[in-house]
């Protein structure tokens, strides 16, 4: 797996420099992954749902329509892209939803208090290093037995997913600092339950989907 190239310190001005034309690069290349993500979180209305890494909302929007009786959270490291977030949440006409900053490495929620977390192409941005603290933090939020939906530029199987790669190690600030992961292992290691992953590839753009369980809280 390629070491992440962009500083965590970067994120913020890189995604608030592409934020206005985020939405037709994700049109472009995620919404399958996207689609499948939110059919696999299977929501049903009235769960309380976390989304992680909202970014401009492409996501979030159509939980809000799937959960209007339920409580749904959504964070971002990037201001830039929450103000397009909100302003997609507002059509909806709902206002059972909150979307502020946050970091997915320290979330400031209660343990065991959402049904599902979903977190949209994020694991790619960052360290290695970093993969098992978010994914104890997704677990600490999770009630037992919660569902996890996440979606990340995956390790391609075609000679062509590697074009993206090189594109990666040319300049990484050209893919939004993203780069091939394969994340199922550190799920594994993690203790999450009934996992599994799906491949799809947009574009030729190639992106995982990967579905867990999170276990009972330890004793």
């Amino acid at each position: 797996m390629t070491e992440a190239q962009i500083e965590k310190t970067q994120v913020t001005e890189v995604y608030r420099k592409i934020a206005p034309i985020y939405d037709g690069w994700a049109w472009l290349t995620e919404t399958r992954a996207r689609e499948r993500c939110l059919e696999l979180a299977a929501i049903r209305d009235g769960e309380r749902i976390l989304e992680v890494a909202v970014g401009t909302g492409l996501a979030f929007e159509k939980i809000l329509r799937s959960n209007p009786s339920g409580h749904n959270e959504g964070i971002d490291l990037t201001e830039a892209m929450l103000m397009r977030a909100q302003r997609k949440a507002a059509r909806t006409g709902l206002h059972n939803y909150r979307l502020c900053v946050g970091d997915a490495c320290a979330l400031e929620f209660p343990d065991l208090c959402f049904d599902v977390v979903i977190n949209n192409y994020m694991f790619d941005l960052l360290p290695e290093k970093d993969f098992a603290t978010v994914l104890e933090e997704f677990k600490r939020v999770l009630r037992p037995g919660g569902r996890l939906v996440l979606v990340n530029m995956a390790i391609g199987t075609k000679w062509y997913h590697g074009l993206w790669d090189l594109i990666y190690r040319i300049s990484p600030a050209l893919l939004g600092g993203c780069r091939s992961v394969s994340l199922s292992p550190h799920l594994e290691h993690c203790g999450y339950r009934q996992i599994r992953r799906e491949f799809v590839s947009q574009m030729t753009f190639p992106s995982e989907i990967i579905t867990a369980l999170s276990p009972a809280p330890s004793r």
